[in-house]
């Protein structure tokens, strides 16, 4: 009998994505229960489409995986396609494909949705008596699944965020007038991505100076408080905020209308400048917001080194699972120790994974609710680190106010 793997990709892109299909690959090589390596292009969309392709011939040497690991954003492509409720004839025509394929194992990268999707199918192949085994493996800038120390993709977009802070805080000191600048990040309703702004902090960098995450109600009076508490010390004051920040009512700041997404997702746009036009009303100094937008999502200029090499090896441990008999599982790290940083790779059911959302704890982020603590920054500081073990550099800040000879300081 023939056991054949296929593999596909869905959700949004990221630095790391195409790092667990070419762990997954290389190990379904190494394994002899596994026959023919396919590659579904655009998810679940593809594969009702038949959209198939032979991967094994697409990789003669390291060199051609090492190409792949080093690409950003998704080399099978994506979709948005969410699998109804049984019963419905989609998983009769899933079923018939996957037996004319004689596929055996099954693997999909993505997050919360991708997840929903592995489960769905897993459970529906059991119920029907097939020995087809589903896994998930782990991505999501968002870092929002729960079950896993963190996902493959986040720790590259959250070195992109905080070398961008930093960036940011360098810029906004060159003119002599006080400023403010809001930068915009991802993340709808878990604030990991926007926590990790803080790596910005070290020698000769204060940025940034608020932090707000979409886990902690956000309140305008307060905030304003906050920027004028902090303009009498503070001449450039750069603020963090999340997409998904909210009142106390729940309702999202930058909610565009009633739009929404296949999987009922509002869709969101605007904080940056909603907060941009407050500060300018009410305060009346210079203030520019910046939107990351998709940029953190596939920064490979900024990767970080260890999100490269942990999404490889769960694309692998995700193939090995399989072969041993898991299914409706997803691959996730466990953190052994913070120093020196250690994970383990195991797998954990789906029905703990899937339409659920991992959020920053309470106690990693302060009293007032405008910044993170210590905690966080030890969680988040492993995870961003680049082949050398080094992180966001020191930049060179000369100290007029002490050193100045002549004129006013």
């Amino acid at each position: 009998m023939t056991r054949n793997m296929l593999i596909g990709q869905s959700g949004g892109p990221t630095v790391a994505v195409n790092a667990s299909l070419a762990g997954a690959i290389k190990r379904a090589m190494k394994h002899s229960e596994i026959d023919n390596i396919y590659g579904v292009c655009n998810g679940l969309e593809g594969l009702l489409n038949e959209r198939i392709i032979d991967l094994r011939p697409q990789f003669r040497n390291v060199r051609d995986f090492q190409a792949l690991e080093d690409t950003p954003a998704m080399a099978l492509g994506s979709c948005r396609y969410k699998l109804p409720p049984q019963p419905h004839p989609v998983y009769g025509n899933i079923l018939d494909i996957f037996h004319r394929y004689q596929i055996k194992y099954f693997f999909y990268i993505g997050g919360n949705d991708s997840m929903d999707t592995v489960m769905k199918l897993s459970d529906f192949f059991r119920e029907c008596g097939e020995d087809i085994r589903c896994v998930g493996i782990p991505k999501t800038i968002d870092n929002d699944l729960p079950c896993t120390d963190h996902t493959p993709g986040f720790g590259s977009a959250a070195r992109f965020i905080a070398f961008t802070v930093a960036e940011i805080a360098c810029d906004s000191t060159v003119y002599d007038m006080p400023s403010i600048s809001i930068v915009e990040i991802m993340g709808r309703n878990a604030g990991w991505l926007t926590a990790s702004s803080a790596l910005a902090r070290r020698e000769g960098c204060t940025a940034p100076h608020l932090v707000y995450l979409p886990e902690e109600p956000f309140d305008t009076d307060k905030f304003i408080g906050k920027l004028l508490d902090l303009r009498k010390n503070i001449k450039h004051i750069v603020v963090a905020v999340s997409e998904g920040i909210r009142y106390e009512d729940g309702q999202y700041i930058s909610a565009a209308g009633e739009k929404t997404d296949v999987f009922g997702h509002r869709a969101l746009a605007g904080v940056g400048k909603y907060l941009e036009q407050l500060v300018s009303e009410r305060i009346g100094c210079k203030v520019r917001s910046v939107e990351l937008s998709v940029l953190q999502r596939s920064a490979t200029h900024l990767k970080s080194d260890t999100d490269i090499l942990e999404a490889c090896r769960i694309g692998a441990e995700a193939v090995s699972f399989a072969v041993k008999g898991e299914t409706g599982v997803m691959a996730v790290f466990r953190r052994v120790s913070d120093e020196p940083y250690l994970v383990s790779y195991e797998c954990a059911d789906l029905h703990s994974i899937a339409n659920q959302e991992k959020k920053a704890p309470r106690e990693w982020i302060n009293e007032d609710g405008c910044d993170v603590t210590e905690k966080m920054l030890t969680y988040l500081n492993p995870l961003i680190v680049d082949q050398q073990g080094l992180g966001i550099p020191a930049f060179f800040t000369l100290n007029a106010d002490v050193n100045m000879v002549g004129g006013k300081k």
